[in-house]
């Protein structure tokens, strides 16, 4: 029976270091060989994907250019204008790996809005640091042109700003996304974490935010009725006691399991702890679901043989 599955691309499935589109494109042409072995499977497919060094690079190409008259773009439209040159090269990749396999499906992107709540406290603990770094003269003058922008010292190397990084409570577009699936169409969607959001009657109001994309990710997969959540990262599992003598890689794991290797600091806060978080968000929110955690080149393991970490209530 055909399963409804979203895959959270990593950065690692799209850039490297070579930053050009060309490079980035090529890229998504290689990641377009795995991502179709879904649709080969019978699969519906979901595809969300994150865009942190891309974002990054456009906010200092916005801030280099930017003049009185032509003012840099803020973080919600830096966020749009990703997920729009993301999705078009990935669509592009799928499309014409879809025509190698005479596989009768097409793709499209969603410039996709997440919401979040005005109230989150990350809002008033802003921690993820964007952008370039600055010398401390040059954070003076940040800080009089841009006042509600907030600045700490990053180990060492300089002053970068930090922005906010709230929950998703809502993907606005996901019933849009359901009527592609229901249509024979492959989404592209909640492109680096979402577009982030606020009610304002009935006006969506952009805020400058960073959405973690595994947690956006979980989100739309509940919101769309997912069978299995993918989260793709840079390893085959989920490993304890990771880069030690003892390390063990985690093949099938209850939530409990999880949070208790949480409660031991086992996972990296930057890294695969938001991972785990969205896997076990993921299976406490709907019945009989799965979440795996695997690597973009594990995935015809995975699909053979179950061979990855794969979270079960």
């Amino acid at each position: 029976m055909a399963r409804r599955i979203v895959v959270a691309l990593g950065g690692n499935a799209i850039l490297s270091k070579d930053a050009s589109a060309a490079a980035q494109q090529q890229a998504l042409k290689n990641t377009a060989k795995y991502l179709v072995e879904f649709v080969k499977n019978g699969d519906e497919l979901i595809v969300s994907h994150g865009n942190g060094p891309q974002v990054g690079n456009l906010l200092l190409q916005q801030a280099a250019g930017s003049t009185d008259t032509n003012p840099a773009m803020p973080i919600d439209t830096a966020v749009a204008m990703t997920q729009g040159s993301i999705g078009y090269w990935l669509q592009n990749a799928l499309d014409e790996e879809l025509r190698n396999n005479n596989l009768s499906k097409t793709v499209a992107t969603v410039v996709t809005q997440v919401e979040v709540s005005e109230n989150d406290s990350a809002f008033t603990n802003p921690t993820k640091p964007i952008g370039p770094f600055y010398t401390e003269e040059e954070v003076t003058k940040q800080r009089q042109e841009n006042p509600d922008y907030t600045f700490v010292e990053d180990a060492g190397r300089g002053y970068r700003r930090v922005v906010p990084s709230p929950k998703p409570i809502n993907v606005v577009e996901s019933e849009v996304v359901d009527t592609l699936v229901a249509n024979n169409v492959i989404p592209v969607s909640v492109g680096g974490g979402g577009i982030p959001v606020v009610k304002e009657g009935n006006h969506l109001a952009g805020r400058e935010a960073v959405i973690d994309k595994d947690f956006a990710s979980e989100k739309l997969a509940e919101q769309i009725d997912a069978d299995l959540l993918i989260i793709l990262t840079a390893v085959d599992h989920v490993f304890v006691n990771f880069n030690k003598p003892n390390q063990k890689a985690l093949s099938h794991v209850t939530i409990d399991e999880l949070n208790q290797y949480i409660q031991e600091d086992q996972f990296a806060k930057g890294s695969m702890l938001p991972k785990v978080q969205a896997a076990i968000d993921f299976v406490q929110n709907k019945d009989d679901a799965q979440a795996v955690i695997t690597s973009l080149d594990n995935i015809s393991g995975f699909l053979a043989n179950g061979d990855a970490t794969v979270v079960t209530k």
